[in-house]
């Protein structure tokens, strides 16, 4: 049994913790960031290629107290990394810290990766090469003020690369972000789902993965496959399983819209690339002024926000008008907004009856719930501002 640590954007680590569960994982425990686990390799291997909201499933390899650099580096150098990847495996070492005792982390990293190349050139008289951009072996550290915890990296590339994005816009929403809004706004495929500014198609994507009952890591490689422990029948057979009971329904009552035709564009290609491009109804529309697609359902959306004034401005102007869009048109629905806007909930005309917290990537973002129930949601006093 080994153990294991899933990270996740801050905010979906319920999520995690739950699809980790529903795999087999064991003494499963919510942290920030992510999720430690304990497991087999199979469960690894799984975890890859199952979890929708995980960045990366990072294998524990030591923990043990430090008080200076040098304990660090002898407990890296007592591993048999030689046995893990071989010397041709170019590496990466990656060093995060809470409260750290250490004085640098770049010395700590460099540390690090001196104990890595001195195993190999002990064991066989050559040292691997270090990539930064490409590695084959990404080795991850995080200290606490008493602990150093060292991880060999099985996922590789980070997760939410899902290998359908061929072409993005200006900052795309992460997959893995977009699949855990979904999981926390409680979606699933018998529910319309309306994304009325879907720019590039990541939460149309994302759902379709889910109705078609997909595994988001079909279509992509990982870095266990580069170890030298590395279990290709048990790989095979977990892929076969996952490839079988992928469905193919004649229709989902998936719809996005977009008032510009090249987002629409890249939404039309990135849903090609899964081959869902018939399931999911694209139109181009003003979100202001459409009407909904069914009588209930849910709206999902991550409306633009700028940071420069007259953006600033042109989207208070935004978010009252859309209010009134919804109440208007969209009774029976429940809406989810997510956003880095936070002045959002004081400017849509709304009382939202959930707000999750949310980072994308270091960025504090809201999920706000509106229950959309006509003529009886408009805020009734401003305590519900706050």
């Amino acid at each position: 049994m080994q153990t294991f640590f899933a990270t996740c954007p801050r905010g979906l680590e319920s999520v995690l913790e739950a699809e980790l569960a529903a795999l087999g994982a064991q003494d499963v425990t919510r942290l920030d960031s992510g999720v430690r686990f304990s497991g087999d390799t199979r469960l690894c291997y799984a975890a890859n290629l199952e979890s929708r909201v995980a960045s990366r499933v990072l294998w524990q390899v030591t923990h043990v107290p430090y008080r200076a650099e040098r304990e660090i580096y002898d407990a890296v150098s007592a591993l048999p990394w030689n046995q893990w990847f071989t010397v041709d495996h170019r590496i990466r070492v990656d060093v995060s810290a809470v409260r750290a005792t250490v004085k640098s982390l770049d010395f700590v990293t460099l540390r690090i990766k001196d104990a890595v190349c001195d195993v190999f050139r002990n064991a066989c008289g050559r040292r691997p090469d270090v990539d930064t951009r490409a590695p084959d072996a990404r080795i991850h550290a995080f200290l606490s003020s008493t602990h150093c915890t060292v991880y060999l990296d099985t996922s590789g590339e980070p997760l939410f690369k899902r290998g359908y994005r061929k072409i993005t816009g200006e900052a795309p929403l992460r997959e893995n972000l977009a699949a855990g809004i979904l999981k926390l706004a409680g979606w699933t495929p018998d529910i319309p789902l309306l994304d009325p500014m879907c720019g590039s198609g990541t939460f149309l994507a994302e759902a379709a993965l889910i109705a078609l009952d997909r595994a988001p890591g079909l279509e992509r490689s990982f870095g266990f496959e580069k170890l030298s422990n590395f279990d290709t029948p048990a790989w095979n057979t977990l892929k076969d399983a996952a490839k079988a009971r992928v469905r193919i329904p004649d229709r989902l009552e998936i719809y996005g819209s977009d008032r510009y035709g090249e987002a629409l564009k890249l939404a039309r290609a990135n849903l090609a690339a899964l081959g869902v491009e018939e399931l999911v109804e694209l139109k181009q529309a003003d979100a202001l002024e459409m009407p909904p697609p069914a009588p209930s359902g849910m709206l999902v959306t991550n409306p633009p926000y700028g940071v420069r004034q007259q953006d600033l401005q042109s989207l208070a102007e935004l978010y009252p008008r859309l209010g009134d869009a919804l109440k208007n048109k969209y009774a029976g629905w429940t809406a989810y907004i997510f956003t880095a806007d936070l002045r959002l909930a004081k400017l849509i005309g709304l009382s939202p009856s959930r707000r999750t917290p949310l980072f994308n990537g270091a960025l504090e973002c809201r999920l706000f719930e509106l229950r959309i129930i006509s003529g009886s949601n408009r805020r009734k006093s401003p305590e519900d501002q706050k």
